[in-house]
């Protein structure tokens, strides 16, 4: 069995890319939800999405013959970095990027001024550091979802 981890900014098509290969009969999960993922206070007024360890740990050493693939941008993902085979990074441009999060319907993450200016900020200073431990970086601006997902298949199955 091997682990991906599908990782990137907001509105790469981490969530996207994801469901794709659990249609394509995959164990597949997107840690966006409150089962794999929580809220902490890392600082007096500061707020992290983070993965819960003990959860993502529990899936990662479940035994199985399928192949996993994890969606999700934490800051805590580094330390499960060891545990997968390949972390692929999905990009695109800012503005695709800005127009993406403008026009999904699936969360409202990215609507907001505040969160705006997050997402901006990260794909300067935590884009760079994904794309220093990645295996694989796939620019979605330049694939459809159906070509992104046979890209991650091709990276099991070869």
């Amino acid at each position: 069995m091997k682990r991906v981890l599908i990782t990137g900014m907001s509105g790469t098509g981490k969530s996207t890319a994801v469901a794709a290969m659990g249609e394509m009969g995959y164990r597949a999960v997107d840690t966006d939800t409150d089962e794999w993922s929580e809220w902490i206070r890392p600082a007096p007024g500061e707020w992290d999405w983070v993965w819960r360890e003990d959860r993502i740990s529990e899936l990662l050493a479940a035994a199985s013959d399928q192949d996993l693939f994890v969606a999700g941008c934490k800051s805590n993902q580094g330390k499960f970095r060891s545990r997968f085979e390949h972390v692929v990074l999905l990009s695109a441009p800012t503005a695709v990027i800005l127009d993406r999060l403008e026009n999904r319907t699936t969360n409202n993450y990215g609507k907001s001024t505040a969160d705006l200016d997050r997402i901006i900020r990260d794909i300067g200073t935590v884009e760079p550091l994904l794309r220093s431990v990645c295996d694989l970086e796939i620019n979605t601006s330049r694939f459809s979802p159906r070509a992104v997902a046979d890209r991650l298949h091709r990276l099991v199955n070869d």
